[in-house]
């Protein structure tokens, strides 16, 4: 059974292009399935994943909902959809047993996101002219300019960024390559952070050095890096929301969405695979709207006002 494993560890790495991190994640999701079914008692053992029934999989998936979020299993489910459709295809079974279960209902919560004075208050945080703060500055302008995710910022490189016109070309989930563009406030945080980088670069003689973001002693910076950056500037900015790469993310969609950008548009440049991914942007805009007509509408105020009064 562990060869069947295998081959399809070896399909998504090359074929899929998965990162090691969503590899190693179907690996140990599978694995505790099959360490599952090894402990499970008055049953008859399993040698071969053509005796897994449909039930095998509920009674695991029952199992994990007794002390997992059912958000955690849902994708511990995917997972085994995922290896059994593998196996279906490749012949190695001929039916696949997760195609009848459901995944487990789980609330469907809306993404944190800024409002147009916290973002500023955030961006313009860095003051400084030193190399960090300049730097710094740019990563902030660009993260809310293209919405990009945190790995996606960390993997751009040089040669990824584009002047005229303001472009850079990011590599998303799946190895999958998208043309993002930025705004002229990025563009100038950029070009005042390149010719900092310059200076590092030939101070610490890197210059077979391709990140487009580097750290003092010019090596690439890290996803933790990012996030230390963001904790830094939310404190110094005085915002009390949590502040992520992904709150930048989703703010940039938000803000996109209420001045009126189209949803596939904003699909494109977040590079959601699906649109209704991307359709959860306008229950986040819908709830702002419907705050800002409770606070403002007169007639709303006086229903409130009035709330739980019978007719007569």
């Amino acid at each position: 059974m562990i060869d069947e494993l295998e081959l399809f560890i070896t399909f998504l790495k090359d074929e899929r292009n998965y990162s090691h991190n969503t590899i190693e994640a179907y690996k140990k999701d599978i694995l505790q399935f099959l360490q599952f079914l090894k402990k499970k008692k008055n049953t008859r053992e399993i040698t071969t994943f053509k005796k897994i029934t449909e039930q095998d999989i509920r009674s695991w998936l029952a199992e994990e909902l007794k002390t997992k979020k059912r958000t955690s299993v849902a994708r511990k489910l995917a997972s085994l959809r995922s290896f059994f459709k593998f196996l279906v295809r490749e012949d190695l079974i001929k039916k696949d047993p997760t195609i009848f279960i459901s995944n487990p209902k789980t609330p469907r919560a809306l993404p944190t996101s800024l409002n147009i004075d916290e973002t500023f208050s955030l961006i313009e945080a860095p003051k400084g002219d030193d190399f960090i703060s300049i730097r710094d500055k740019a990563i902030l302008e660009l993260l809310y300019s293209t919405g990009v995710r945190v790995s996606e910022l960390v993997g751009l490189n040089l040669d990824n960024v584009n002047f005229s016109p303001e472009m850079i070309k990011v590599k998303g989930k799946g190895s999958k390559e998208r043309i993002v563009p930025f705004g002229k406030k990025a563009k100038e945080a950029l070009i005042n952070y390149l010719k900092e980088r310059e200076i590092v670069i030939r101070n610490k003689k890197r210059f077979n050095e391709s990140a487009l973001f580097i750290n003092r002693g010019g090596k690439r910076l890290t996803r933790r890096t990012i996030a230390r950056i963001l904790y830094k500037y939310r404190i110094i900015s005085g915002t009390f929301k949590p502040v992520t790469p992904h709150t930048l993310r989703h703010t940039m969609a938000t803000h996109l969405l209420e001045s009126g950008a189209d949803l596939r548009a904003i699909q494109e440049i977040l590079g959601h695979k699906s649109l209704v991914t991307t359709e959860l942007y306008t229950h986040l805009d819908l709830r702002r709207l419907a705050n800002v007509y409770d606070k403002a509408h007169p007639r709303a105020q006086y229903l409130k006002s009035n709330l739980g009064e019978k007719d007569e």
